[in-house]
Formats: C-alpha cells, structure tokens, sequence
C-alpha cells in the first residue's frame, strides 16, 4: 500500500506527533504561506518556503528536482520523512497534490520509500491514505 496505514509503529506516531507540535510552537500566526520539509525531525531536515504567491515553481518537472535536491541535501536516512506544512484544515488543496506528486516521482527515482504528510498546527494527515490524527489542544512548551 501507498502511503501510511494503521497500526503505526510507536516510533512513527511519536515522529508525526513531533511535526505537529514543532510547528505549532514555531508559527503561531493564523495564515502563513506553506513550507516543504524533508529529512527526519530533530536531525538533518531541508526546508523551503514555498511563498505567500503561490504553491512555488510551477513546472512538475522542477518541483521533482526540488524534492530530489533537498531529499540530498537533508542528508541519508531510511526514515526520512516528506511533511508540507500549512495553514488551514487537512483536507486535500491543490498545493498538498502537486508536491506529493513531485515527492512520489523524486523518491521513485532515487528508489526511496516516501512517507508524506501534511501538517498543520493541530493535526497531520497522509493525502494518499486518508490517515490522520488531530489535537484539540497542543500543549505548549519548548520542543525538544
């Protein structure tokens, strides 16, 4: 199967629930534009703002390299992770559909496992999958 499913190893929860409150700690403004991580939380991680304008480049093509390049550059890892954080709720938006297809044909390419999610600050959701899981409150406190 594509994508996550249940049961989630005890490990793999905890590293989702570590996405989730490190964003809510770090943007606390309602609206924000989205941002693409890859690598593993609390080790070697590659971001990219992609803009309030818009979703970033808009060639399939580039975004794939963009994935690959950063894929690289947040260092090897078997658990690597591909998340998009973003304001709103977790249901599909076009910016969630055009990255995971770039972050499907970049790890196919480097014949990686892709574990993508969305993030944002109450919750995260695989779009492949469906799977999710939601807070109603985050609690506060300096990650860790």
């Amino acid at each position: 199967m594509d994508g996550l499913s249940e049961p989630l190893t005890q490990d793999t929860r905890a590293l989702l629930r570590r996405l989730v409150f490190e964003h809510a700690w770090h943007e606390r403004r309602r609206a924000y534009p989205p941002v693409l991580h890859v690598g593993v939380p609390g080790a070697g991680v590659a971001s990219l703002a992609l803009g309030s304008t818009g979703p970033g480049p808009c060639d399939q093509g580039l975004r794939t390299d963009v994935v690959a390049a950063m894929r690289l550059r947040a260092g090897p890892a078997p658990e690597q992770l591909v998340w998009l954080t973003r304001s709103g709720g977790l249901e599909l938006q076009d910016v969630d559909s055009e990255w995971l297809a770039a972050a499907r044909a970049a790890y196919a390419e480097a014949q990686a496992p892709l574990a993508f999610v969305v993030v944002n600050r109450r919750g995260w959701r695989d779009p492949r999958t469906g799977l999710a899981r939601t807070w109603a409150r985050v609690r506060a406190g300096r990650p860790g």
